[in-house]
């Protein structure tokens, strides 16, 4: 999506001299639907959060998507207790309230500067601190007990929304830094991938260049001056980076060890001949793809998601990356959450019932236990929940190590575990095995490496800033060389197609900016017109 939104943001303002580079056969990255049965199902992102101030639903308003006349669903929750026993609504209901209770006050350490109880950095420490807190006051053990696997589900639940394994992985300080939109989360009828063919067709067909991923983007630096001796006075010499560095380190961020060669130079060029020819390019920016095509380009930007940042962001730029700029990969969290859709020949869940919830027993590894014997054996308990999709199509998902080891099995083996929970939880054993199962593998998928993005324990919202932070190739640069978007490097709206959209649109906007202002207005102390009027630069 920002790929897509920097295009149509340059095709906009009478730009077309761009290529889009996607490494699949496809675009829309994250954004794919498929069809089970008559329905349309979407294996990446699912809803349009919030309708105020957001780009896609106005997008989708604009393009007939969404159905104003939007008669909401019946939808009733059951819980359930792995012995099949139903939960009463009311102690759901309290539960859940409590719940989002806790889960606000979490988000005001970062709105109103709290600071949070000793030795509690995580939401989910936090969660469980205000839980027992809570279930204190509860008399009865197994009515405390029920309650307390109701809390467990909602923070698996929670894992899934945020994206991450556990929610002792998420920075209490930063959770209110995402900014949640006004108006709920919206379906499109015909689904989210609908969404990317107005923003395709507005696009020049030759400038979407399907199934070239690229393996290395060269970026030069022009030298303001060159060392004695040196006759290419066009390239930096390592030596000078440094000097560089300091005249604005704002703009320069050029961390080249001495010697000539980037740190990755084995896996980030194929030979010394070839590192050589991209040292005397006349472009600022070299793209050099998996199939051998070298692209050349004023500016390139870097859409690519934080998962593949972080599994290839060391050896992808020549030169490297900067250290702030690797460490702030680094601290992010890219988590994976997997989606398990189970289609039937007939329906079998009562009609009034939209969706069922499953309280685990939760089964805590022994301290020497092997984590991957662990894992093969409770995998399953991370499935928090089977929603309706239609009367013969369930959705249910997984999230973090779990679903990473969900990649790893067959959809056969997954759709017999899914029968059997079903049973076991409905107190049901003649419910059918579906005909078809499909699951999704973001983990496993080489372009994308996972979901989206979260603030782990000891990141912050300068993380997500430091990655967005444009590359300039010399500090006298009027635009930069590499510019990088995508969810990840939006500070508010992070793991959102919104946030991925806006960022993209910036980016484009950074570049199609003219160089000198239209308009230059002065601060001045005095309240003389003159020197205001002549803080104006008229045409």
């Amino acid at each position: 999506m920002a790929g897509l939104s920097s295009a149509n943001h340059l095709a906009k303002n009478g730009c077309t001299d761009f290529a889009i580079l996607e490494a699949r056969n496809r675009v829309g990255g994250r954004i794919i639907g498929i069809d089970m049965g008559t329905q349309k199902v979407e294996l990446g992102a699912n809803w349009i959060h919030g309708v105020l101030g957001n780009p896609m639903f106005e997008l989708a308003m604009q393009h007939g998507l969404i159905s104003i006349i939007n008669i909401p669903k019946p939808h009733k929750v059951v819980a359930a207790t792995e012995d099949g026993r139903q939960v009463p609504f009311q102690t759901l209901q309290e539960i859940y309230e409590a719940y989002v209770c806790f889960l606000r006050r979490c988000e005001e350490y970062f709105l109103c500067q709290y600071l949070p109880p000793p030795d509690i950095h995580s939401v989910g420490e936090h969660i469980n601190l205000e839980a027992e807190l809570y279930l204190n006051n509860v008399d009865d053990q197994k009515e405390k007990h029920l309650k307390k696997l109701i809390f467990e589900c909602l923070l698996k639940r929670e894992t899934c929304i945020t994206g991450c394994h556990n929610m002792d992985e998420i920075d209490l300080l930063e959770l209110g830094s995402y900014t949640e939109l006004q108006g709920g989360n919206i379906v499109l009828p015909t689904g989210y991938s609908s969404i990317l063919k107005p923003l395709c067709d507005t696009l020049p067909r030759e400038n979407i260049v399907l199934s070239c991923p690229v393996k290395t983007i060269h970026w030069k630096r022009k030298a303001g001056r060159a060392h004695s001796g040196n006759n290419n006075s066009d390239t930096i010499l390592e030596e000078d980076e440094e000097e560089l560095d300091s005249d604005d380190s704002d703009k320069t961020v050029t961390e080249v060890p001495i010697g000539g060669k980037p740190a990755s130079a084995a896996t980030a060029s194929t030979s010394d001949t070839n590192e050589n020819s991209f040292k005397h390019y006349t472009s600022n920016v070299q793209l050099e793809c998996d199939d051998g095509t070298v692209y050349e380009a004023d500016h390139v930007i870097c859409t690519l998601p934080l998962g593949v940042l972080k599994e290839h962001g060391r050896t992808m730029f020549v030169p490297s990356l900067p250290v702030y700029k690797m460490e702030s990969i680094d601290a992010l969290l890219y988590g994976t959450v997997d989606k398990i859709f189970l289609e039937y020949d007939r329906p079998f869940l009562n009609a009034k019932i939209s969706e069922i919830m499953f309280l685990w027993e939760q089964v805590e590894p022994e301290p020497d236990a092997d984590q991957d014997e662990y894992l093969k054996a409770n995998w399953f308990k991370k499935i928090y929940s089977f929603s309706k999709v239609s009367d013969t199509l369930l959705l249910g998902w997984i999230s973090g190590r779990e679903a990473e080891y969900m990649e790893t099995i067959s959809h056969e083996v997954v759709a017999e575990k899914c029968t059997e929970i079903l049973r076991k939880f409905l107190k049901d054993p003649f419910i059918p095995k579906p005909k078809r199962c499909v699951c999704t593998s973001w983990h496993k998928q080489p372009y994308s490496c996972g979901s989206y993005t979260a603030i782990a324990v000891g990141a912050s919202q300068d993380d997500i800033e430091n990655i967005a932070q444009p590359m300039y190739s010399s500090p006298h640069q009027s635009k930069p060389s590499v510019l990088f978007a995508g969810e990840h490097t939006h500070s508010n709206f992070y793991s959102t197609v919104h946030g991925a959209y806006l960022s993209g649109r910036t980016a484009a906007q950074i570049l199609l900016t003219p160089d000198s202002p239209q308009e230059i207005v002065m601060e001045s102390d005095s309240s003389d017109l003159s020197s205001w009027i002549q803080g104006i630069a008229l045409e």
